[in-house]
């Protein structure tokens, strides 16, 4: 098949990984496979490609989200037609509410011929109407909809309203994701500002954002610091955070529980924040942290988890769906009640003393890439059929 598989960035967010790494495994079982993706300007892929790659640059962007977010679907509905005319292919399909939209457009105009196919990670709840209208049509309108967790599985299936729902899998690439060290770690980590060896790091991956629930991790992590002499020397650490919405909101409450709590951040300090990473940075990372923390509010998958347990490093998260669902019997996974700053702390201290995995995890052989393709391959023949 030929396949064209859409992306709203190159930045290193779940839903942009998610499309290169399956992009590869379709690749690997003899596809034809295009990624499309849209780019601000200056902007560049954060690893190497190994497939096409086709960039849409956007123009200069507003600073307003609803007026930014109108901007970039424009320009996708205007420079995809050229784009899937010259790859003459069989399937589009797209990750995000951004190339959802564009692709209807394109329909509702009579200017796409092709089915197209829609991943819903999870979905958000905007202040602004339109933004929920857009996330809206990005789905109700697709020929078919994939999921990756049981939990958005039956809440989409429940939504739908005709639209085929179907359950995929995300992956773990354990070529990059694995226990020993490789050349270059410790200089990774020397360029955060982390010692190879030392305190205890708690890390959470995501950036400052209310659903992964940072400002409570940040209250009970302050907490352990007070009060259980082995995480005195600790560091938390919030790695990545290269997202379009605007988290503004989060970041200044952020800003006043560090004050409140008398927390430092920067190279050196309690609380480090990375920002978004060079590529090999993050599994480094995974390594050298001896909890990851993913104590969120709202979750697709949780790959993250995964990628940490794959490094041997133990995992807290949330005692609620998606994790609930392939993390249960997984004996290096420490659970908490996300709402409960309490319990977070309390999840911390039990991962803390939870030992390193001394073979990879059966979640993560299980979570494969080639398992993705071929499911995803399967439901794109269906859709050709229908």
């Amino acid at each position: 098949m030929k396949i064209a598989l859409l992306t709203h960035s190159l930045r290193p967010r779940g839903g942009v990984i998610h499309t290169l790494e399956l992009a590869d495994a379709l690749a690997a079982r003899g596809h034809a496979v295009t990624v499309i993706a849209a780019a601000e300007p200056g902007e560049q892929p954060f690893r190497a490609v190994r497939h096409t790659l086709a960039v849409i640059r956007l123009p200069a962007l507003a600073a307003e989200l609803v007026t930014q977010v109108r901007q970039r679907i424009d320009c996708l509905t205007e420079a995809l037609p050229s784009l899937l005319a010259d790859g003459d292919f069989d399937i589009a399909h797209t990750q995000d509410s951004l190339g959802g939209n564009a692709l209807a457009s394109l329909r509702e105009q009579g200017r796409l011929a092709l089915p197209w196919l829609r991943t819903i990670h999870h979905l958000d709840v905007f202040e602004q109407p339109v933004l929920n209208a857009w996330q809206d049509r990005a789905w109700r309108r697709a020929d078919g909809i994939a999921c990756v967790s049981d939990d958005w599985l039956a809440r989409l299936r429940a939504q739908a309203g005709g639209v085929p729902v179907e359950r995929m899998f995300n992956g773990v690439d354990l070529r990059r994701y694995g226990p020993q060290p490789v050349p270059g770690d410790d200089e990774r980590l020397a360029a955060l500002g982390l010692a190879p060896d030392g305190g205890p790091v708690c890390l959470l991956v995501g950036g400052v954002e209310a659903r992964k629930n940072t400002v409570r991790l940040l209250q009970a992590f302050a907490q352990l610091r007070r009060e259980d002499p082995a995480w005195r020397a600790s560091t938390l650490v919030i790695a990545g955070g290269a997202s379009m919405l605007d988290h503004g909101a989060a970041r200044r409450a952020w800003d006043e529980a560090l004050q409140s709590l008398g927390l430092d951040e920067g190279p050196g300090r309690p609380v480090l924040r990375t920002g978004p990473l060079p590529d090999e940075a993050l599994p480094a990372l995974m390594r050298r942290a001896a909890v990851l923390a993913m104590p969120s509010l709202v979750e697709g998958f949780g790959l993250v988890a995964l990628e940490a347990l794959a490094c041997g490093t133990p995992v807290l998260v949330s005692r609620r769906p998606p994790f609930t669902e392939h993390l249960a019997d997984e004996p290096t996974v420490a659970w908490c009640e996300p709402e409960d700053v309490g319990s977070i702390a309390a999840g911390l201290r039990e991962a803390l003393g939870l030992p390193r995995p001394t073979a990879m995890p059966r979640v993560c052989i299980d979570h494969g890439w080639d398992r993705s393709a071929r499911l995803h391959e399967d439901w794109y023949r269906r859709a050709l059929i229908h």
